[in-house]
């Protein structure tokens, strides 16, 4: 009976091995991503290796703020700052749910306090110090929270003697915080106000998307506005504006490039171009000297002419 059992045993073990070969393997669902812009597929490592910019149609998607700072600063080094404390929930708002229970969630899921990351390090070779907001962290809107993050940015600029980079992705002022988040454009604007006064260069990153009270604050004040291609850029949603004025929007309306038909941005700069822009333009703007030694021109005047 020992060869009947060894050949039970083999069939056994064969059909185990074949079972196991043609068994569907589970596939992790992040290795490929579907382009918001054209629909194409691409597989996770080319999509990083290009900065999560589309290679078939340059459609920009949302980088994370570490990766942007990293895209950034020298050799990706950065340091961040811890940003002051603020009340989580001032108003004690409620909704379908509390506020506060609300930021546990968002905090849990993004690992963040809140919407905006203060880091310094160089760029360039130059001192810098950018405020970046992170559209994970609801939706990127401005609180106390974020308001203290601009505001500690500018000071942080103004006691390094460095430029101030702002990259905001927001949808506005946060609601949940009321009339609170509403004050926090004025303050966000004055602690720009004091890096200018200082005469250090201020420069913003505009992003997909900056909306509502940061596009109507800090986020248009820069000495330079750099935008993103096809970033969505303006204070109220298309859709609203259209239902007000009651007329049809044109093409491309609150698009970057639109925004820069109409001068209300300086320029729009592909992903992969905007270090080498950015540090160009603070190189220009920090160094105010001449670019060479001046050399005095011989004047003629009218004695020297008669002398002729």
């Amino acid at each position: 009976m020992n060869w009947l059992t060894n050949l039970n045993e083999t069939r056994r073990s064969l059909k185990e091995r074949l079972v196991g070969l043609v068994a569907p393997k589970e596939v992790p669902d992040n290795l490929w991503h579907k382009c918001p812009g054209c629909g194409h597929m691409i597989f996770h490592r080319d999509l990083e290796k290009a900065l999560n910019v589309c290679q078939h149609c340059g459609h920009h998607m949302r980088l994370s703020v570490k990766k942007r700072l990293g895209m950034l600063f020298d050799d990706g080094q950065f340091q961040r700052i811890e940003l002051p404390k603020v009340p989580d929930d001032p108003l004690k708002f409620k909704d379908q749910k509390r506020y506060s229970d609300r930021l546990k969630d968002t905090r849990s899921k993004t690992g963040e306090v809140d919407a905006i990351v203060v880091a310094h390090g160089r760029m360039g070779g130059m001192n810098v110090v950018a405020a970046c907001f992170n559209f994970d962290f609801q939706g990127g809107s401005m609180g106390i929270a974020v308001g203290e993050g601009i505001v500690a940015a500018a000071e942080l600029a103004v006691l390094q003697d460095a430029p101030l980079i702002v990259i905001p992705a927001s949808g506005g002022a946060r609601m949940q915080e009321g009339i609170l988040s509403l004050m926090q454009m004025a303050r966000t604007t004055v602690a720009v106000d004091k890096v200018k006064e200082k005469r250090l260069p201020y420069i913003v990153l505009l992003t997909d998307p900056t909306t509502g009270g940061v596009s109507a604050s800090f986020a248009m004040l820069g000495d330079i506005a750099i935008a993103e291609p096809g970033a969505v850029i303006g204070f109220a949603g298309a859709r609203v504006i259209e239902s007000t004025i009651r007329e049809k929007l044109p093409e491309g309306f609150q698009k970057a490039e639109y925004l820069l038909e109409h001068g209300m941005v300086d320029m729009v700069v592909p992903r992969r171009d905007l270090r080498a822009t950015m540090i160009r333009i603070l190189s220009l703007l920090k160094n105010r000297g001449a670019a060479g030694d001046l050399v005095a021109l011989p004047i003629d005047t009218p004695d020297s002419a008669d002398q002729d």
